[in-house]
């Protein structure tokens, strides 16, 4: 996201929220008594300490298989905060607006870096890390540069002078996290929406699959990513789990679906029109995928 803040509401929403409070109540008390869960409980388990075991999917739908050590099975058992935590920003403050589900319990620096595309670039990127996969880490800067951390563990280093980028060797050829973790403070100084949206391609939204984003390039842009798919084997409709970073850097966070009125954070991909997340609208050309 080039470094800015957004919002969004619907009246609709509010005179519904309004008119239905009483009954709201009177129904949590029937389900006190009667034992019944209420969809929000059925589908959020509070003792979950991962996406997938935290968020169920709703009554007729399944998880769509990955395959074990793909992306989205990285994806979805990336490890989450305790139930009820709240979004902190880089610098402990916390985040305005509970547009949120749940956090991910992946840290956020101490410096106003890892913002919303960063966001996106920090779990492709652990996720490569982890896996062993270090030759396929690299990000395009702004202007075009290819930051590859192949070359960064070699001891090399980024110098640059105004829109001028070169390499510099600096020291010992380390495959060290921490120098990981300095190599991906300098992309995410230099990298953004809209050097994603020229290095991703576009897919189309019949083909998502976790690890998509939601991608709009520019000053200002945002991106949000695909964190986790479900299908209906009957109707063959989809549903998916959004996540993002955000403006100042803070804490990842999966997003709340604020049309669904009973605490659902699942969207579908039979959305009409734009796809409205709590803080970005999306239009359904705006999926892209990493190449590789």
């Amino acid at each position: 996201m080039t470094k800015t803040w957004i919002t969004v509401t619907a009246l609709s929403v509010l005179l519904l929220s309004s008119c239905s409070a009483a009954g709201e109540e009177g129904s949590k008390a029937a389900d006190a008594k009667t034992g019944t869960k209420s969809l929000k409980q059925q589908l959020i388990h509070a003792e979950g300490t991962n996406v997938m075991d935290r968020i169920a999917v709703p009554k007729g739908y399944e998880r769509v298989p990955v395959e074990e050590g793909s992306y989205g099975d990285y994806l979805r058992n990336l490890p989450l905060k305790p139930h009820g935590s709240k979004v902190h920003l880089f610098n402990g403050e916390l985040k305005a607006k509970e547009v949120y589900e749940a956090v991910l319990n992946v840290d956020v620096g101490e410096r106003d870096l890892q913002q919303c595309a960063d966001a996106v670039m920090r779990l492709r990127a652990e996720y490569l890390y982890g896996s062993g996969k270090l030759d396929k880490i690299h990000f395009n800067f702004t202007n075009g540069f290819k930051a590859d951390y192949a070359t960064w563990r070699k001891g090399n280093r980024i110098e640059v002078s105004g829109n001028k980028v070169s390499w510099s060797k600096r020291g010992a050829a380390s495959d060290s996290y921490e120098v990981f973790r300095s190599y991906l403070n300098m992309v995410f100084a230099y990298a953004g929406t809209l050097s994603l949206s020229k290095e991703m391609r576009q897919v189309p939204l019949s083909e998502m699959q976790a690890g998509d984003v939601f991608l709009e390039g520019g000053t200002p842009g945002h991106a949000i990513i695909v964190l986790d798919m479900a299908q209906n084997p009957k109707t063959g409709e989809k549903l998916f789990l959004l996540a993002q970073g955000y403006t100042p850097a803070q804490d990842i966070h999966v997003l709340k679906n604020q049309d669904n009125r009973e605490g659902n954070p699942w969207y579908s991909t039979a959305f009409e029109g734009k796809l409205n997340s709590p803080e970005w609208t999306f239009t359904k050309e705006q999926l892209y995928r990493f190449t590789d």
